[in-house]
């Protein structure tokens, strides 16, 4: 089997995956990205050569975190299992501080590190499902649009005489300005074509028109470039160029999610506001 038929068949497995999860029910979608969110956590704890410790508290720490975001619907019990997430971090620092570790607060900070950038992050797409299922599908699929937008203009202008513009070649060489143009442009052309199929339905209402859509296709774009480039950020710094062998072709569990790290938690913001907004028009 050619490298391109396993690549091609594991992204597609990938894909129904996810989709699957999230049509079939909230529950089967927070059970598989809890275990992605614990597999990304993990990776990054390897990537940046985590004690055992660390890495342990740091999968207990997402567990809390995900029992929280699953029991929003019951609040006493979020706040319990959320207080009780902080007070976790809290004790791994004093953990360091009392086994004499040879650098505590470097840990410490790695451990906070993957849960601001990981674990939280992923989090909020179980929110996200909570407040409409088809809004955390738009995202994923506004994702996937804008991948292929970007690289298919970033490419095409990277042939001309004088190449393209590069947004970071230090970090990621072959992005470009002109493909985080394209991959907009792509988005936001998807995005009115779902906005037309009523699935920005709990987000817009006539009076928004297409602007929600719109505004939504910026946020993914912007933000899931910017979530690409500061995981590329990290590969850099520990020298590898995948973080994992989760899928074969495509990387590790955080080459596959790297884009939702910050656009996620933004598009959960976002369409949290627009959903206590849309019934005052």
């Amino acid at each position: 089997m050619t490298e391109f038929v396993k690549r091609t068949l594991s992204g597609a497995v990938f894909v129904a995956a996810v989709v699957g999860s999230i049509l079939w029910s909230s529950f089967a979608f927070d059970a598989l990205f809890l275990l992605f969110c614990v597999l990304a956590v993990d990776e990054f704890h390897r990537l940046v050569r985590s004690p055992r410790a660390l890495r342990i508290y740091s999968f207990v720490a997402t567990l809390f975190l995900w029992a929280a975001v699953i029991c929003i619907p019951w609040q006493p019990f979020a706040l319990t299992l959320a207080f009780s997430y902080l007070l976790l971090v809290v004790f791994a620092l004093l953990d360091e501080i009392w086994n004499t570790s040879d650098k505590p607060l470097h840990n410490w900070g790695n451990l906070l590190i993957s849960q601001l950038m990981i674990a939280l992050p992923m989090a909020t797409l179980g929110v996200l499902c909570y407040l409409d299922k088809w809004l955390l599908l738009a995202l994923f699929v506004l994702i996937w649009v804008n991948d292929t937008g970007a690289y298919c203009v970033g490419s095409s202008t990277a042939k001309l005489p004088k190449g393209n513009h590069k947004m970071s070649p230090h970090i990621s060489p072959k992005k470009s300005w002109e493909g985080l143009i394209g991959g907009f442009v792509f988005a936001m052309a998807a995005a009115l074509l779902l906005h037309h199929f009523g699935w920005f339905g709990s987000i817009a209402s006539p009076a928004t028109g297409w602007l929600v859509p719109c505004l939504f296709a910026l946020v993914v774009s912007t933000f899931g470039t910017m979530g690409d480039l500061m995981e590329s950020l990290l590969k850099r710094s520990v020298g590898v160029k995948d973080s994992g062998r989760f899928l074969p072709g495509h990387g590790g569990v955080l080459d596959r999610f790297d884009s939702v790290l910050l656009a996620g938690p933004i598009i959960t913001a976002f369409c949290w506001i627009c959903y206590l907004i849309v019934p005052l028009f």
